[in-house]
């Protein structure tokens, strides 16, 4: 039993981490016609995930500001060098639910993350 108990206190300290992200902005470059380029770059993310949704939230908001409801992930390239993560993103924005896998909508993505504490453009 003492074993047990003392790897479930290991584990809740391991767990007790704070995420305390610092969003360090978005860079935004229209492209050609509907496709867009996001460069953010934050520090303290717990994994790549974190900057992925940094710069789909980024995405979201600046397909809701062109009156664009939806929007579709191309590719996401990330770097980290030290302790800052840059994520340069590549998005299509439309009107419409655009074919593919990985889509979003713009409102839905805004609201979430807000919720989140992520900031947007």
């Amino acid at each position: 039993m003492a074993i047990l108990s003392l790897s479930a206190c290991a584990e809740a300290d391991g767990a007790a981490e704070v995420f305390k992200p610092n969003y360090r902005g978005v860079e935004t470059r229209l492209l050609q016609g509907d496709l867009v380029q996001f460069n953010v770059s934050m520090t303290g993310a717990r994994t790549p995930a974190d900057v992925d949704n940094y710069a789909e939230c980024a995405a979201a908001q600046y397909a809701v500001i062109r009156d664009f409801g939806f929007a579709r992930h191309l590719r996401t390239n990330l770097k980290q060098e030290g302790g800052v993560w840059r994520a340069d993103a590549v998005y299509t924005i439309s009107p419409s639910l655009p074919r593919g896998l990985r889509t979003i909508d713009a409102e839905v993505v805004v609201a979430n993350c807000k919720a989140n504490g992520i900031p947007t453009v």
